[in-house]
């Protein structure tokens, strides 16, 4: 089977499964990176880190840079649009019957039954990341004295967002200076 083929139905089953937005992607992201090979785990943190950084959806974000990295341009290109293709679909088929969708209360139990299983699906991904970036550095790190200091201030940049709600450009920079001085 081509690679091409192959990152189109990844993709496509990606967006198809992934209710919920960008991070609700990852999970399906890090079952690719096992699968196939085409990237390491820790490459994909990375894909992450720059995608959460650049303008645009994440999700978009990281097939395109998924797709990239495993077939070039092309590889971007069929990444991309498998990945929104299921949405397009779906999103062109019910916007005719939308005010029907609207009040039906079966319709409305589903999505409310949904939220949980969003939120499972980027506490998974969250969780992920954060065994990526905290525990899985190697043996010799993991007993660090910096561990205990990065997580401190991983924890010092989280309050200040949840308290003072700047721009969040201004804890991308926070966040890029953090990665620079303990070496992510």
């Amino acid at each position: 089977m081509s690679v091409y083929l192959l990152i189109f139905l990844e993709f496509f089953k990606t967006g198809l499964f992934a209710v919920g937005g960008g991070l609700a992607t990852f999970p399906f992201l890090f079952a690719i990176a096992e699968k196939y090979g085409w990237f390491s785990v820790k490459q994909l943190a990375d894909m992450i880190a720059v995608s959460e950084s650049t303008p645009g959806p994440i999700g978009v974000n990281v097939a395109t840079y998924c797709g990239f990295t495993v077939s070039g341009v092309l590889g971007a290109v069929f990444a991309t649009l498998s990945l929104v293709l299921p949405s397009f679909i779906v999103i062109t088929v019910i916007a005719g019957l939308l005010k029907n969708f609207s009040k039906n209360k079966t319709v409305n139990n589903f999505f409310y039954g949904l939220r949980p299983a969003v939120l499972g699906l980027i506490v998974v991904a969250l969780s992920s990341i954060f065994e990526i970036a905290f525990v899985n550095r190697g043996a010799a790190d993991a007993f660090s004295m910096l561990n205990p200091i990065k997580f401190a201030v991983f924890a010092l940049i989280l309050f200040l967002v949840l308290k003072f709600k700047k721009h969040p450009v201004l804890y991308i920079i926070l966040g890029a200076i953090f990665g620079i001085l303990f070496a992510f």
